[in-house]
C-alpha cells in the first residue's frame, strides 16, 4: 500500500497521482489534505512518514508547493528516506541508488502529468543494492547516532 499526502500547494498533483494509482489498481491511503484550503504540511508529512516507517505502507508520496518542505519533514522520522524530485532521472536514482521510500514533489514546480510520470518511475524502479547498500547502512548509523 502507498501512503499519500499533500498540503494545499500539492493538492492538485496528489489528485492526479491518486487517479493514476486507481487506474493501476494500486492500493493507497490518503492522509490529506482534501482541498486547496491552506494547511500546514509538517503534520501530513509526519502521518505519511510514520505509516511508511512503521510498515503500514510500503512507500510514501508527498506533495507540497516544491516538495522540499515535505521532504525535510518526512526525513525527521527514523527509517524514512524522502527525496524531492522534479525530473525523471532523479525519480529513478532516488530508488535505484538510495532506495528512497518516500517521493516528494511540488505542485508549483511540476504539473499533474509530470507527477504521474515521476510516480510511475518511482514505483517501478528497483533498488540496485550492492555498493549502495553500504551507504544506506551509513545513513542508518547516522539515525542511530553511531556515525
Amino acid at each position: 500500500m502507498i501512503a499519500i499526502g499533500a498540503d494545499h500547494g500539492g493538492f492538485q498533483i496528489k489528485e492526479a497521482v491518486k487517479a493514476y494509482l486507481d487506474s493501476q489498481n494500486i492500493a493507497y491511503q490518503d492522509f490529506g489534505t482534501h482541498s486547496e484550503e491552506s494547511v500546514d504540511y509538517p503534520p501530513i508529512a509526519a502521518k505519511v512518514a510514520h505509516a511508511v516507517a512503521g510498515g503500514e505502507c510500503e512507500k510514501g508520496i508527498l506533495c507540497c508547493g516544491t516538495g522540499i518542505g515535505m521532504s525535510i519533514s518526512a526525513n525527521k522520522v527514523n527509517g524514512v528516506r524522502a527525496s524531492a524530485c522534479d525530473n525523471e532521472f532523479c525519480a529513478e536514482m532516488t530508488r535505484r541508488h538510495n532506495n528512497c521510500n518516500c517521493l516528494c514533489m511540488g505542485g508549483r514546480v511540476i504539473d499533474g502529468k509530470k507527477a504521474v510520470e515521476l510516480t510511475k518511475i518511482y514505483l517501478e524502479t528497483p533498488f540496485e543494492g550492492g555498493r549502495h547498500q553500504r551507504r544506506l547502512d551509513q545513513i542508518t548509523a547516522i539515525e542511530q547516532n553511531k556515525l
